[in-house]
């Protein structure tokens, strides 16, 4: 088996990240040559979308902010509800950034020069990150400002939907 190949002289998604955005007619702002942070306007609230690419790794990162500030001061129902949200998902994860007392989505990809796809996999990457979020922010806006318990806010979520009303 060939050692992996750097794709940093080659390739920066970076750009691709930027090419996406600016297609679809949204602000941007580059934070250095492996960095982007975009503004996208949710169903509920406006949301941050972090982009960092390390090349030492191949690897593309994403953060993605939920403008939900805490106001309980029990943490334990933020990481019990943490938990209880990572286990339903397949793909990424949440975390809660203390710093600025947040939630947010985190999904990496680790690309390769053989790869074809890149774009389509951004693409998804970004599409992933939003949809779990506006999916989400309405459990996490429960717990986090009203004090809601974490399973009782969730509850409705896991309820598997059959018919059509």
């Amino acid at each position: 088996m060939e050692p992996a190949k750097n794709l940093a002289p080659l390739y920066n998604p970076i750009d691709l990240v930027e090419t996406i955005f600016s297609s679809r007619s949204f602000e941007f702002e580059r934070r250095g040559a492996n960095e982007v942070v975009i503004e996208v306007q949710g169903k509920w609230n406006n949301m941050l979308l972090f982009f960092a690419w390390e090349a030492s790794m191949n690897c593309l990162h994403l953060s993605c902010l939920m403008d939900i500030e805490t106001r309980i001061e029990d943490r334990s129902k933020i990481f019990e509800l943490l938990a209880l949200i990572n286990e339903e998902l397949w793909v990424g994860h949440f975390s809660y950034w203390t710093e600025q007392n947040t939630p947010v989505f985190k999904h990496s990809l680790f690309l390769n020069n053989e790869d074809d796809f890149f774009e389509e996999k951004i693409e998804q990457m970004i599409d992933i990150a939003i949809k779990e979020c506006e999916r989400m922010y309405p459990v996490f806006k429960v717990v986090l400002t009203k004090g809601m318990e974490p399973k009782q806010a969730l509850y409705p979520m896991l309820m598997e939907t059959v018919g059509q009303a």
